[in-house]
């Protein structure tokens, strides 16, 4: 029997998170992180504190490990906020790492300098301590438990389960400046002049698009392309009015699919040479 196989496993483990983060190994990665953010440094840190096994019990042990992490991560994010390297992946990483693993060093070294008999060591269920007691004790450490396990499997899905907002397309007209002024609105008949059109697609799907600028409903330019999701398609293109007259309207049609989606417009001025 070893008084330090918890104390081994939590180290291997938190290595493997290392390893997986780095190597973006899909799945384990987000196992994985799950426990290195949510128990490790509870755990490591409860067996810092108590390493004796007449300490707390073994339900104690496994509620407070959770309760501790959720209270030390946020604690260290707010440290690194104030370093130069910030909130970031890698020092997150390595910050929770270096504390974990402190923890279980000093863990280690209390359990070494009692006496064996007194050290705390971790056992099956059914040999431990953990369900001991009354019969109301034993129903509020498996409800505890029970509660622990389902708070983890929302928290799993809710972070592997991607979230689908809003379905929309972007549809914009811009200066030569990029900046949405100084549209050209006063022409002479065969005058070209400059705009730029944007299409932002964040409709979780690839999107056909077709994009006709027209004068009086006379197409004067027209264009079909397909994005993906969060793809963006932008363009400089040239407005040259086939016709004069006052406050004739421009429009900038977008299709989507085959039908009809946006229609932006500009009114301008055409003059004879």
């Amino acid at each position: 029997m070893s008084h330090y196989r918890d104390l081994q496993i939590s180290l291997v483990l938190v290595i493997l998170t290392i390893i997986s983060v780095y190597y973006n190994i899909e799945g384990i990665r987000t196992v994985l992180g799950l426990l290195f953010i949510l128990f490790f440094p509870g755990y490591s840190l409860i067996a810092a504190l108590f390493p004796r096994k007449k300490d707390i019990d073994g339900i104690e042990r496994l509620a407070l490990s959770f309760g501790l992490s959720i209270a030390v991560v946020p604690l260290i994010g707010l440290g690194l906020n104030y370093t130069p390297w910030g909130i970031r992946l890698n020092p997150i990483l390595i910050s929770i790492s270096i504390f974990t693993i402190l923890c279980l060093g000093v863990a280690f070294l209390r359990r070494v300098r009692i006496p064996e008999d007194e050290r705390f060591f971790v056992e099956l269920p059914e040999n431990s301590e953990v369900f001991s007691g009354s019969g109301t004790d034993k129903i509020l450490s498996v409800l505890l438990i029970v509660s622990i396990i389902a708070a983890l499997g929302a928290l799993v899905y809710v972070i592997v389960t991607p979230k689908v907002g809003e379905k929309f397309t972007e549809f914009y007209i811009l200066g030569l400046e990029g900046k949405a002024a100084d549209y050209p609105t006063e022409f002479k008949l065969g005058e070209s002049k400059e705009i730029i059109i944007g299409v932002i697609n964040h409709e979780y799907e690839d999107v056909e698009y077709t994009f006709a600028l027209t004068l009086e409903d006379t197409v004067l330019y027209e264009e079909s392309f397909t994005l993906g999701h969060e793809e963006q398609h932008e363009k400089q293109i040239e407005i040259t009015p086939d016709r004069t007259g006052e406050n004739m309207k421009l429009q900038f049609l977008l299709f989507k699919n085959g039908e009809q989606y946006r229609d932006l417009h500009l009114w301008i001025n055409v003059e004879s040479v």
